[in-house]
């Protein structure tokens, strides 16, 4: 599967009610590090699918979400488990640091 569009449409019900933990990437389009990240993020939602979900937050167009969560440098992702943020990873990391924090 592959992640999820997040918006302020459809946060609440994709994450904060979903009944299993949620790995939440904030991004923009013009950020380097972010555009590195993406690949990885992609491979763990394919390889983790069932276990937690994966999804993606455009900070450009969704400025409340990242506002919301304190978000202040990107990429920034916010593991969510039981609609709460159980751990945060700020910066370029290693896949193996992203699937960690869902631990």
């Amino acid at each position: 599967m592959a992640e999820l569009v997040l918006t302020g449409d459809n946060f609440e019900a994709e994450v904060l009610k979903s009944d299993i933990p949620v790995l939440v990437d904030f991004w923009a389009p013009w950020c380097g590090p972010c555009r590195m990240a993406g690949p990885l993020i992609s491979e763990i939602a394919a390889e983790h699918e069932g276990e937690f979900k994966v999804g993606k937050v455009n900070v450009d167009e969704e400025q409340e979400l990242a506002a919301e969560y304190g978000v202040m440098s990107i990429p920034t992702v916010i593991a969510f488990k039981n609609g709460e943020v159980s751990n945060k990873l700020v910066g370029l990391n290693s896949k193996q640091m992203y699937v960690d924090l869902m631990k």
